[in-house]
């Protein structure tokens, strides 16, 4: 089960604790995208925060395309069409992080609305 999460008190409270949350809002988001699109099994938050800081953040590009597949993947299984925003996250995650966990986020809420 996905949480709905506040899109705008996620980026303050990443601000207000200089990044803190916002490492733990990406180990949410991508625990949160893997369970919609069925794959439980796939790389998990906390591995995928450990190589996003192993890389100094070349693996977060990595992640930021994925995130994008994994939401494609969850429309496909709830009947809706599919769109590449996995190309969106990726252009957006190199101006900001926060940017594409903000979009990835909204994704997330349609469907824990539904």
């Amino acid at each position: 089960m996905v949480k709905n999460r506040n899109i705008a008190l996620c980026i303050i409270l990443s601000f207000v604790t200089c990044g803190i949350y916002m490492w733990y809002w990406f180990v949410c988001l991508t625990n949160d995208t893997n369970y919609l699109a069925g794959e439980n099994d796939d790389t998990s938050g906390g591995v995928s925060l450990l190589l996003t800081l192993v890389t100094c953040g070349i693996y977060g590009l990595f992640w930021a395309y994925r995130r994008g597949d994994k939401i494609d993947k969850a429309k496909q299984n709830h009947g809706e069409p599919a769109s590449n925003g996995g190309v969106l996250y990726l252009i957006l995650y190199l101006f900001g992080a926060i940017i594409s966990l903000a979009l990835i986020q909204s994704e997330v809420n349609k469907f824990a609305d539904a």
